[in-house]
């Protein structure tokens, strides 16, 4: 009896352990990345990026993160220039959110290396714009105190939807293109660690 009675508890303990859950998790900004394709002269794609995010996941699953919008980083200098004044104008608006809920429950539930696809509703707020986006994202537990929150696949905005089209028309004019996609892919992934 005493037996069943210590594996009884060994069994409820590391239930315990696996089921704890962190009141926030917070973004790890140095393991974390939101990239952009522009497409140009119609078949040439290129690679940007976002560097400097900040965000949190709260108990009551409420997730944002935040987006410095002078951190772009095209590889180009002039470009990314260009791009902070002209497209996303960074003086009036220099930060882009990102904000949604995902089930506490599913997080919390989840074990140790387990992955889950989420259908979320989120509403990035842009260039003073809001628009409601459905995104699945891939949530994976890496460890008890690690969450990797990725975009499954590419997200496609369209610039109009931000009233940005008349910043990438001058970006065109400007490189002396003869056109510049107004669809925009866009991929992220995100690295939570647990605070308290």
């Amino acid at each position: 009896m005493k037996t069943r009675n210590i594996g009884l508890i060994s069994v409820l303990m590391l239930l315990g352990s696996t089921m704890v859950h962190a009141d926030t998790w917070t973004l790890n900004p140095e393991q974390s990345k939101l990239n952009f394709i522009s497409i140009k002269k119609v078949n040439i794609a290129e690679v940007h990026s976002f560097h400097k995010l900040s965000g949190q996941l709260s108990d009551d699953g409420t997730f944002k993160v935040s987006i410095d919008l002078s951190s772009v980083d095209t590889g180009v200098d002039i470009r990314d220039s260009r791009m902070k004044e002209f497209l996303f104008n960074v003086v009036e608006f220099p930060k882009a959110v990102l904000s949604s809920k995902i089930d506490s429950k599913v997080i919390n539930s989840m074990n140790s290396g387990e992955t889950k696809i989420l259908s979320v509703e989120a509403e990035l707020d842009l260039h003073g714009l809001s628009k409601t986006l459905p995104i699945d994202v891939m949530v994976t537990k890496v460890s008890a105190d690690e969450l990797l929150v990725s975009s499954s696949h590419p997200i496609i905005l369209n610039v109009g939807d931000f009233k940005l089209d008349a910043g990438v028309d001058k970006l065109k004019e400007l490189a002396g293109l003869s056109d510049i996609s107004h669809a925009v892919p866009v991929s992220f992934y995100i690295t939570l660690n647990a605070t308290k």
